[in-house]
């Protein structure tokens, strides 16, 4: 985040560089960087005859090249932005000749969205003579809940822990998605608020209390009731709550068990740094962790292979992923 805020600081200050090139595997920040350049760079009335937005699949090089070598009409610059651009990613590297003696008087921003171009070639190592490349990498799940929590403070909220599991849980680490959800919570809730799971059940639609976070709690408890009342529930709804996720949230889980068990120091803060997760889950870990030893997790990583196997239809004759998740469930917690 602190290069996108450098970069955009940059712009502002007028520095402006003939070539803004956008990859990577998350796209969040190259749709916001390529905005603010189109919001920001020309006036409004510079951009009628000054801004031109192509996409990937209906250029080719050479188009975007001769548009490139125009000079602005009435204004200082002009911007062009290739949207989409990793459908060019055949010929891209035809894009280096053009940088070797690119317009000056020409701000071309390409954004290459889920790629990344061979930093080994040509383009990769004339970009960064004449421009920016700016790669954009997904984070993981164990980042995510940060970035929240930093999107929102400038804004003048915050939100708890359990809040922003619900988001990634609910919405994986697809940044767009979860600032689009927070977008909607900031227009319904008053600054200087907090962010807490009755507010996301109540404007978002994400149950708080059936939930695969829920699950994972009550699993690590050995609560049998609560664990097969939201297994109950999620036979109700499968399309809202897949036993995909739900099998891959649990193997995170007993893996980091695993983990947590071979820790010498096991006190707070070095679990929270060694399995990567927010202190405030520390205690939930550390309770599973003495309902289950070493060996039952190490069974129950076994058992959630195999689950996971019938649930792809090997051997299981197509079961409801309702009867599964309680034959999963019965494996783990008898």
């Amino acid at each position: 985040m602190e290069d996108v805020k450098q970069l955009v600081a940059n712009i502002k200050k007028g520095d402006l560089k003939p070539i803004y090139f956008l990859m990577g595997e998350e796209p969040y920040y190259i749709d916001k960087i390529s905005d603010f350049i189109e919001n920001n760079v020309l006036s409004e009335a510079e951009k009628g005859f000054n801004q031109m937005v192509f996409y990937g699949r209906d250029v080719s090089i050479d188009d975007i090249v001769s548009n490139t070598k125009r000079y602005p009409m009435m204004a200082e610059r002009q911007v062009i932005i290739i949207k989409e651009a990793q459908d060019l990613s055949r010929t891209i590297e035809q894009l280096a000749k053009y940088l070797e003696n690119p317009q000056l008087t020409t701000v071309l921003v390409v954004n290459y969205k889920y790629k990344k171009i061979d930093k080994r070639k040509a383009l990769y190592k004339t970009i960064n003579k004449v421009g920016v490349v700016y790669e954009s990498k997904k984070l993981y799940e164990n980042q995510v809940a940060d970035w929240i929590r930093r999107v929102l403070s400038p804004k003048g909220y915050t939100i708890s822990p359990k809040a922003a599991q619900m988001l990634i849980e609910f919405l994986g680490t697809n940044l767009s998605k979860i600032n689009n959800e927070l977008e909607k919570l900031q227009l319904v809730i008053p600054k200087d608020s907090q962010i807490t799971p009755e507010l996301i059940e109540e404007n978002i639609g994400i149950s708080k209390d059936y939930n695969n976070f829920e699950l994972r709690k009550a699993i690590g408890e050995r609560n049998m009731a609560k664990a097969f009342k939201i297994a109950n529930y999620f036979s109700e709804n499968p399309k809202d709550n897949p036993l995909v996720v739900t099998i891959s949230l649990l193997f995170s889980f007993f893996s980091q068990l695993l983990h947590l068990h071979g820790l010498h120091d096991k006190s707070p803060r070095a679990v929270a740094s060694s399995l990567k997760i927010n202190p405030y889950f520390v205690s939930e870990y550390t309770t599973a962790a003495r309902h289950y030893p070493m060996k039952k997790v190490s069974q129950v990583v076994g058992v959630l292979r195999d689950i996971d196997v019938k649930n792809k239809g090997v051997g299981a004759n197509a079961l409801p992923q309702g009867d599964l998740l309680k034959e999963l469930l019965v494996k783990i917690l008898y």
